[in-house]
Order: C-alpha cells, then sequence, then structure tokens
C-alpha cells in the first residue's frame, strides 16, 4: 500500500481526519464532548490543517494524523464561540471549564503532540513511527529544540513506542479531576530532544 505523507489536510479530509480523532479520543473525551455528532462536528469545525501532519492513501483517504500544538495555534482546538456553534450556550459553558482541566502551558522552544492516531487497519506497519519522525523534522525545520508529549499513564503500548522513539519521560501529572470527567488519573509527559 503506498502512504504519503504531508502537511495539512484537505477540505475533502477534515471529515475523516475528525472520525479519525474521535476514535481515538472518543472513550476519553466522550463523557464532555459527546454525544458523537455533536463531538464530530466540534472536531471538524475547529481542526487547523496548518497544525497536523497526515498519511493518506493513494485515493486521498486519511489514514493516520499526528497534530501539534503551538503558541500559534492547536490542531485541535476551537474556543467558547465554537463551543457555543456546536452544544449551545449552556452546553459550550459546561464543556469550556472541563477542557480547561486538559489545557496546559508551553514553553517556547517546545513543539507539543496534540492528538496522534492511526486507523486500526494500517496499524503495526511502522506508520505511526513514521508520522512521529515526520513531525520531528517539521519541528526542527521550525526551529524548536523538542517535541513533547502526554499519554495516559496506563497506555503502555503507546509509552513502549515513544520510548523506542527516543522520547524520555520528563514529568506525570495526577489529577483527580481528570480521573472523574475524563476516565484517567495519571498522564506522563515526554519529551525528545532535536
Amino acid at each position: 500500500m503506498k502512504v504519503l505523507l504531508h502537511q495539512g489536510l484537505t477540505d475533502g479530509q477534515r471529515r475523516e481526519a475528525a472520525a479519525l480523532y474521535w476514535r481515538a479520543f472518543g472513550a476519553k473525551l466522550g463523557r464532555v464532548m459527546g454525544p458523537e455528532a455533536k463531538a464530530l462536528a466540534f472536531i471538524e469545525r475547529v481542526i487547523d490543517p496548518g497544525h497536523v501532519i497526515a498519511a493518506v492513501d493513494a485515493r486521498g483517504h486519511v489514514l493516520g494524523v499526528i497534530g501539534f500544538r503551538t503558541r500559534e495555534g492547536a490542531f485541535v482546538g476551537g474556543d467558547r464561540r465554537d463551543l457555543r456553534a456546536v452544544y449551545g450556550r449552556i452546553g459550550a459553558l459546561w464543556r469550556g471549564l472541563a477542557l480547561q482541566a486538559l489545557a496546559q502551558d508551553l514553553e517556547q522552544e517546545t513543539l507539543c503532540v496534540d492528538g496522534f492516531a492511526v486507523a486500526e487497519s494500517v496499524r503495526g506497519m511502522g506508520l505511526g513511527e513514521a508520522l512521529i519522525e515526520a513531525l520531528c523534522a517539521e519541528a526542527q525545520r521550525r526551529g524548536y529544540r523538542a517535541v513533547r508529549l502526554d499519554v495516559v499513564d496506563e497506555n503502555l503500548r503507546a509509552k513502549a513506542l515513544y520510548d523506542r522513539l527516543g522520547f524520555a519521560v520528563t514529568g506525570r501529572v495526577d489529577r483527580w479531576l481528570t480521573a472523574v470527567v475524563f476516565g484517567y488519573r495519571t498522564a506522563v509527559a515526554m519529551e525528545r530532544s532535536l
């Protein structure tokens, strides 16, 4: 299978990228971002194609994405207006408060992974590794000194991949609020110097 990596998404790929993102993170975000139809509408609305590297097949279908966050923006960002447009005034209010539990400051010289997903049908074929390497190359090209990501402590498979690709644990964040709202308590911060 021929796979191409490129920065950005076409308008036609936004919906596929949103669905892939939701399949990867819906279990964690579902309590806050659900129901699924609204979550997909929100994600598709706020995707910033300038903050993603996509893996696509020869027909242009999205097989994987690695989104990133910089001080200039994020792959899946949005603001209260976007939340209000999809969820209404009350729904936007409490969802905005819940999502603030995930917000973090970003160091000046660090690019942060903001969503990483590979379609189940192509897992184990090296696509995840290729996306991470492409992101690290893009970060270096932009002048960043490191790439940082957060992974749920229980996600041993992802942690093993990141460790194998040169990421080192730089800290742990343990929050009761994320346990209640998102279903996980501890996130591990990992960083790879460039």
